[in-house]
């Protein structure tokens, strides 16, 4: 499944990461200045009825090509101009075509937070997802089944001072994913062996997470009555990426119902 190919390939990078360990962490304490507040911007919800997330990718492994011409920065700041309250941004290169030089540009020429979206399965990613400009970093729980390696995720996060967005895609992950305290729960409405969407998922888990806990339902969300299901479950924030990557015009408009 396309889970264990992605996984797969992440191992590898982790590897040639390795090799740059020490300077990894050096570049970190020297990196940028304080990061910005992907879940206060998503709890703010500016001139929105909730909280954005709106993201830049290229490709996906079930669906393949979003868009001929991709220019992250460009669509980054789109989004912004057009009112999104964060900024994720797809690193993964083999499956979704991304790079952490996306990043780095979109990190330069936004002034939203930054989420960086990847597969994290190690340590010394959290740490060049900071070197490379990442105010938040997403850690899907699905992928780290040691308890012990994803508290070690969530401590390193927090050391070189990046938030956490925890994604889970079942109910049995929901309390693996609070034990670390995150700043941001994710539900994600995509199942990562199929990659198909079921937005019942995010409608039928906001009844089990604490109402205080900043959380966003994420992929498949392409209407205003789609966000408006979600937001009447509780719901801080959404996620969206494929809808917005086509050319749809949610932002405008949720815009238009603020």
């Amino acid at each position: 499944m396309f889970l264990d190919q992605i996984v797969q390939s992440v191992r590898g990078r982790v590897e040639v990461l390795k090799s740059r360990e020490g300077s990894l962490y050096e570049e970190a304490k020297q990196s940028f200045g304080p990061p910005r507040s992907l879940s206060a911007a998503i709890r703010t919800h500016s001139l929105m009825p909730v909280g954005i997330i709106a993201e830049c990718k290229q490709k996906s492994p079930s669906k393949g090509w979003l868009t001929d011409t991709y220019d992250p920065v460009t669509q980054a700041k789109g989004y912004e101009s057009r009112g999104a309250h964060g900024i994720s941004v797809l690193t993964e290169p083999e499956f979704f075509a991304g790079d952490n030089r996306h990043l780095e540009e979109v990190k330069a020429s936004v002034s939203v937070p930054v989420l960086r979206k990847d597969f994290v399965l190690d340590p010394l990613q959290i740490v060049e997802s900071r070197v490379i400009g990442s105010d938040a970093v997403l850690i899907i729980v699905r992928i780290v089944d040691d308890d012990v390696l994803l508290r070690e995720l969530a401590e390193t996060a927090r050391d070189v001072h990046l938030e956490i967005l925890v994604e889970i895609h079942s109910q049995t992950e929901l309390d693996r994913a609070m034990a670390i305290k995150p700043d941001i729960i994710g539900v994600n409405n995509r199942d990562l062996e199929s990659f198909e969407t079921r937005l019942d998922f995010s409608l039928n888990m906001a009844s089990f997470i604490p109402p205080e806990v900043v959380k966003v339902s994420e992929s498949g969300i392409r209407s205003s009555a789609d966000v408006e299901k979600i937001m009447n479950r509780g719901y801080t924030g959404i996620l969206v990426g494929e809808h917005l990557m086509r050319g749809g015009n949610l932002l405008e408009v949720l815009q238009d119902d603020s």
